[in-house]
Parts: structure tokens; sequence; C-alpha cells
């Protein structure tokens, strides 16, 4: 099967697999279809993948697809700690079998590269204080020595395998901002291509955490897979999975004034889990696509999981070379990502026909508004403006009904919070300060998860909102457990150049660490005043994070109710210090002199958020961040 063609970017020549080869209409098959399809082509041997596996896959219908069998073998493997720990340990063992039977070890390595990021260790015990980063990170290193000890062995011993150290960021948005080069130089095969020329190909990627499908946002394939797959892939062998459906979802419009991402993906959640999408592609396009951000775009692709879909893909187009630009990517590899991709037909452009869908639905982003989603599940989205009757209704509703069965005479019931005057506890008197805290308290608000963090957009609202708060005198009350865990320390680097740090760590959102914490449930312990006060009170808390996932019992065992929403939601409720509260007409908290503050005084406009954007993040601050990674 000839199907090699030759490329000239920049002086250079590259060979690669051309679909338009095949002799197919290639502008009917989704982009996605098409980046499998390139795969199969690429690594056709006529063993693992035949040419009979090429030519089912480039005859995808909508109508007839799930029957065809993929051998796919993705470009890389990404895992995270808790899930690469297993593979690792499989490797030296491999290695202590060949020593074993007098071979060498060496030869034992991933066949295809492997990175693992380490972000699902740390957890936010401290908190609310400057030092608060650094406690945290010598907890994390103390509990994990073993484990890092591990990892540090793989990181200077295996080839193909790089390992990204703790406190850096969250695996999905250093994929997205570094890891991920969209299109990748391989080494030649002339025994395949005829040529000693470098061969380009497609990223794609398989990691062993659900959220993976973040990298779709990027126009790279990839989604979540198990361990032993992963393991399996980088081994060298493929990933079978049946040809997906793929459903079309066109974006028109756009969003109003005030409404953010996060408002979007919770709608876009709500929507695609009534529609059913599990085990299918979803493919995005349409005008609204084509005008969104990238780091949007990132996080409607993360959602995936809670959509139920395989993954939520945008093809690569004139916002994803912005995006590689603005990270500080090289701009020799960003041109070669632009011609690649329009010479391979991966490149989603203005004039190109919309694919055949198995099915096409239609989205208006006009109709957006603000949102969040609980208080036990990602799919049922609550606007703001409903969110006092949500969760009064929520309260009494039975628990088979995702409810909490709270009976009518206990929804009044006040619990106090106990604090001693002198917090070392050395006044004689014992005398106390007592907070009255009831249903619906906020006792965890947390900015995390590399849903939300990873858009510049939406932190820097967050510390816009809180430094507009600060400046009308409002504090967060005290029972509140605040964290700020930043998806990567480019984060601190734009927070701190647009000087939002500080309002931030007024309200209590200090850097905590750098990793997933709240959002898979390293929340930490609650204070012991405010634990002793939720339990004893037998209290429905709640907890407001921008994390992706909110079942009872993962933020906290003693949080019931939890509330997604976009970072500067978090900060506004954690202001609030109650979800039962109706944020659009009440005031959100009385300035000093007993004024009350509403949250229109207080939310950012889009030209603000703008503004600060265009100052603060800049592809230098990734470059630095970025420079020294894997030490």
């Amino acid at each position: 099967m000839n199907s090699t063609d030759i490329l000239s970017v920049g002086g250079k020549d590259y060979s690669y697999f051309s679909l338009n080869k095949l002799g197919i209409e290639l502008s009917r098959l989704p982009f996605s279809i098409r980046v499998l399809l390139e795969s199969v082509l690429r690594n056709c041997d006529g063993f693992q993948v035949t040419e009979d596996d090429v030519k089912n896959l480039a005859d995808w219908r909508p109508e007839v697809s799930t029957n065809i069998e993929i051998p796919l073998k993705p470009a890389r493997v990404l895992l995270q700690d808790f899930t690469g720990v297993p593979a690792v340990v499989d490797l030296a063992a491999m290695r202590s079998a060949i020593r074993r039977l007098g071979g060498d070890p060496d030869k034992i390595n991933p066949l295809i590269p492997v990175d693992l990021v380490i972000d699902h260790s740390i957890q936010t015990d401290y908190y609310g204080t400057k030092d608060a980063l650094a406690k945290n990170v010598d907890l994390e290193f103390h509990r994990n020595a073993e484990r890092y000890a591990l990892l540090h062995w793989a990181q200077n011993s295996l080839d193909n395998f790089r390992v990204v150290p703790p406190s850096v960021g969250i695996i999905h948005q250093v994929n997205l901002e570094f890891l991920a080069d969209v299109v990748h130089v391989g080494r030649a095969q002339p025994e395949r291509t005829g040529s000693d020329l470098p061969v380009l190909y497609p990223d794609s990627v398989l990691g062993t955490d659900s959220h993976t499908v973040m990298i779709n946002g990027l126009g790279v394939l990839g989604w979540g897979v198990g361990g032993i797959e992963a393991e399996a892939v980088m081994l060298g062998q493929p990933y079978y999975m049946l040809a997906p459906q793929v459903i079309g979802l066109e974006l028109t419009g756009s969003l109003h004034a005030g409404v953010t991402a996060t408002d979007l993906v919770l709608t876009v959640t709500e929507l695609l889990r009534k529609e059913g999408v599990v085990g299918k592609f979803v493919e995005y396009f349409g005008p609204g696509a084509a005008a969104m951000p990238l780091a949007d775009r990132a996080v409607l692709a993360n959602m995936g999981p809670e959509y139920g879909a395989t993954m939520g893909f945008f093809p690569v187009d004139a916002q994803t070379i912005r995006y590689l630009t603005e990270t500080g990517r090289d701009p020799d590899h960003v041109a070669l990502v632009e011609a690649y991709c329009k010479a391979q037909g991966l490149w989603n452009g203005p004039d190109q026909p919309t694919p055949r869908y198995t099915k096409v639905l239609s989205f208006d982003l006009g109709t957006v508004e603000s949102s969040l989603a609980g208080p036990k599940r990602p799919q049922d989205r609550v606007p703001l403006t409903a969110m006092k009757e949500n969760f009064a209704a929520a309260l009494v509703k039975p628990v088979k009904d995702q409810g909490f069965g709270v009976s009518a005479s206990e929804v009044a019931r006040i619990a106090q919070v106990v604090y001693p005057v002198n917090e070392d506890q050395t006044n004689s008197d014992n005398s106390t300060i007592n907070i009255p805290i009831t249903h619906g308290a906020v006792v965890i608000a947390a900015i995390t998860s590399c849903t939300n963090t990873s858009n510049p957009n939406l932190m820097i609202a967050a510390g816009l909102l809180a430094k507009k708060a600060v400046e009308k005198g409002l504090r967060t009350p005290r029972f509140v457990k605040t964290s700020l865990a930043p998806g990567s320390r480019v984060v601190t680097e734009y927070l701190g150049r647009a000087g939002l740090l500080e309002p931030l760590r007024t309200l209590g959102f200090d850097i905590v660490g750098y990793g997933c914490m709240t959002c898979i449930g390293n929340s930490g312990p609650l204070p012991p005043q405010v634990d002793r006060a939720v339990t004893e009170g037998n209290l429905v808390a709640a907890a407001v994070l921008s994390g992706n996932r909110n079942f009872e019992g993962r933020i906290n065992p003693l949080v019931k109710a939890n509330y997604l929403a976009s970072p500067p939601l978090v900060v506004a409720y954690a202001l609030a210090g109650n979800v039962n509260i109706n944020l659009t007409s009440e005031p959100i908290g009385n300035a000093p002199d007993g004024t009350p503050i509403f949250l229109n005084e207080i939310w950012p406009s889009n030209d603000e958020v703008d503004e600060v954007a265009r100052m603060a993040v800049d592809p230098g601050a990734y470059r630095k961040t970025y420079s020294n990674v894997f030490s």
C-alpha cells in the first residue's frame, strides 16, 4: 500500500502517511475518525495491523460502524502517580527477571513515549496561610517517600519514560500546556517510506486517568483506559476498540457577558447526558466552536466523562495554532503543525465541508446562563437564580431522589462553631466565640481541578472578584475552609503579575498545592471546631468547588451537598458562607459600615478580564515554568 508522501516545511523535508492517497472521500469522515485512520495506516504491518483494518476504517459510515475493530497504536501514554505506580512496578519486576536469567535488564523499556505526572498525592491539610503550600508539600513527601523513590528510580533508569515531579501541576493541565505537541516528529522508517526522512504523525494519547480527554480540546485524540490496557500499549501492543459512532454537536451563537466556560460545560453536560452518548465520540463544529478560545474548549473537552462520551473532540484549526503560540511553543514546530494538518486533511478551516456524523445536535451558546451543578451529580445543573430553591428542595427530598431526607422539623437546625477567643487557648476564663451555622453552610470553598484552573480567564475572573470584594470590605466567614490549588505554576505567574494573589490570600485563598487536591477528594480534614458543629448538629453542610465531580462523600465524608461552580462563583459562595441564598437578588454580605453588597457589584466584566489577561498571560511565563520541568 503506497501511501507515503513528502512535506517540506521551513527548509526541511519530512515523510508522512497520506490519507489523501487512500482514494476515499476524506471530507465525509469526522476528524476524529481521520486521526484513527492515520494511526492504522501508519502502523499497518500485515500482522498486528492489516490492510483490511485500514480498508474497514476508511469505509466508516455513520449508520454502520460499530462492527469495525480498530487496532489503535497511540503516539504516547500518560500516567499519574496512583495508576502509574503499578506499571512501573511491572517494568521493574521484568528487569529483575531478565537479570536473574542472565540477560541485560536495560533492554526492558516502554516502546512508545510515556509521561508520568505526580499530581494525585498532595492533600489540603493546611490552608489559609502563606506557608500552607510548603507544609502540604512536606507532608506529601513524608507520606509518599517509598512511592516517590520508585518513581525517581524509573525517571533515571527507563528509556522512553519521563517523570514530572510533584508540585509542578495537574497531569491534564501540564499535558495541555506543555507535553502535547499536536504533531509528532518520529524516527525515519526507510523500510516503510523508502527514505531516511523523519516521519510526521498526529499526537494521540491513552492515559490512566479519565480526564485525559481534556487534550481533545487541543485537537489531540485521547482518553482514559485501564492500567492493563495502558501497560500493554507501552509494550507495543495495540489497543483494540470498536469504531465509534460520532455525534456532531454544532455550536452556534456566543456566550453572554458574565457567562463563563464553566457555565457552558455544565449546560452541555446536562444536554449530552440526556441525549445518551456513552461509548460514542462527540465532535464539536459550527461557528460557535470556531470562535471559541482554546482554553474554553479544554474546559468543555475535560468533562467528557461527566457527559458520558469517550471523548469530545475539537479538530485542529486557527485557535489551536494561536494557543500553541500563546503557551510558548517553538515557532518552527507551530508552523509544522499547521502545514502538516493542512496537507493531511486534519485542518478544520472555515471552507471545510461538515463531515457526516451519526447524529447532529445543535446548541446555541446564547442560551447558557450562570449555573452550578449539584448537590450530588455533575449533570444536575442548577441556574444561579434557582440555587436557593434547589437546595431547599434537595434538603427535604428523599435520598432515593437525590435529596437528603431531612424532616420538616429539622430544616431550621442551628449548630455553633465554637472558637476560643485566643487561638492558643491561654485565656484563663475559657471565653469563646460562637458562630452559628445552618444547613447549607459552605465549609469547603475550593478553586481546584484541571477542569477550570487551566483557563486563564476563569482564574483571573476569580482574582478580580476577590479584589473587588476586598475593596468593599468583605471577608470570608471563619468556618469556610478555603483553598487555591492551581493546575500549574503558570497560573501563579500570571495571577502574581496581575496583582491578584494578594486579594485572594486576603479572603483565605492561599495556594495550598499544585495538584488535584479537593477535586479528587484530597480536601483534608475539616477544622475540629467545624467538624464538631457539623457532626453534632447533624447538618447538611456544603462544598462549592471548581471541580468536575461531586458525588456525595467524594469531596469530604462530612460534606453531603457538593456543588460544581466556576472559580469566581467559588469565591462568591465562600463570601456568602451558605448555598441557601439567591446571589442574584440577596446581598452576598455587608460592608464594614453595614451597607449590603450584591454580587453584581463585584462581578468583573468580560472587558476587565480580557484586559488583565492581555497584560498578565505571556508566552514567556510558560517557557519559564516548563524550562526545567523534569528536574
